[in-house]
């Protein structure tokens, strides 16, 4: 297979992989009561743990596919010494090192003991998130720019994996709403999680424009450019995520009084539909993000 479409599935998988597992785990530890926490985490660990191992291994996988990219191809992707010069010699090799103790930090927490292991997890699939900002277009910059590229990076990975991760125990959560003893904590973590989302999708927004002006300088426009059709159709796709987030919030949420259970299956249905497009965004930024940005 081409060694880029092999880095950019490692891309792409690696990318949602942490931001699932930093959004999930992070609105566990933060926003949900301890006992639903401990309920949500027993039904979601084993898939937790599988999501950890893909992280690992596409971290594996991708240091041979960015050598054979760098280099003449495979032949060179499989050279242990050409290999070892871009792992020690070259910024792709940090980033790779901060991505490789990463992966291990996440399949070490699931040693820690129980009460501990979500919040293992989410620092270090959070230190994965921003490790990526080691790479990529904030490279091309100088000094105190470049700096402040990264750190935008790095935020808005955080923002856009903290709203989309914690989707995923949302939809939990809201099966749980039904049970009796679960139904205090369950909405207190449904008040929260609309709270804080209300500002992580602003933020995602705010921080992704600051990311395009820091790039090109203007609106993606110029429909001749490959990178620039990619990115018009992520921006669009985060607005319909963001558009999705306010019809759950402002009219499927208000039904719950009214009509429980079609509202909850609403809810349950426009989160899944949130989280598909989020993954189908990570898969254009996995590609686009290896483009030149012009």
């Amino acid at each position: 297979m081409n060694p880029t479409v092999v880095l950019e599935l490692c891309r792409f998988f690696h990318g949602a992989s942490l931001m699932l597992l930093w959004g999930a785990c992070a609105y566990l530890c933060l926003l949900v009561p301890s006992t639903l926490a401990d309920t949500v985490w027993r039904l979601l660990a084993r898939p937790f743990f599988l999501i950890a191992v893909i992280a690992a291994l596409t971290t594996l996988i991708s240091l041979p596919a960015a050598t054979a990219l760098i280099g003449s191809g495979w032949s060179d992707g499989l050279d242990i010494g050409i290999v070892r010069d871009v792992l020690l010699d070259t910024t792709v090799g940090q980033a790779w090192r901060a991505q490789a103790i990463a992966a291990v930090l996440m399949l070490s927490a699931f040693l820690l003991p129980e009460n501990r292991r979500r919040l293992g997890l989410a620092c270090a699939s959070g230190f994965g998130l921003a490790a990526l900002s080691l790479t990529g277009h904030a490279s091309m910059l100088e000094g105190w720019l470049r700096q402040v590229h990264r750190g935008n990076d790095v935020f808005h990975v955080l923002m856009g994996g903290g709203w989309l991760g914690a989707l995923v125990p949302l939809i939990s959560i809201l099966r749980l709403l039904g049970r009796p003893e679960c139904k205090a904590d369950s909405q207190r973590a449904l008040r929260r999680f609309s709270t804080v989302g209300h500002w992580a999708v602003a933020l995602v927004i705010l921080s992704g424009i600051a990311n395009t002006m820091l790039i090109l300088k203007r609106l993606p426009t110029d429909w001749s450019s490959p990178y620039q059709r990619l990115l018009a159709v992520k921006i669009a796709l985060v607005a319909g995520m963001a558009l999705l987030a306010i019809v759950n919030r402002y009219v499927f949420v208000p039904w719950i009084g009214r009509n429980p259970r079609r509202a909850l299956r609403a809810l349950r249905l426009g989160s899944i539909a949130e989280i598909v497009i989020g993954v189908a965004v990570i898969g254009l930024v996995a590609v686009f993000g290896m483009m030149e940005p012009v």
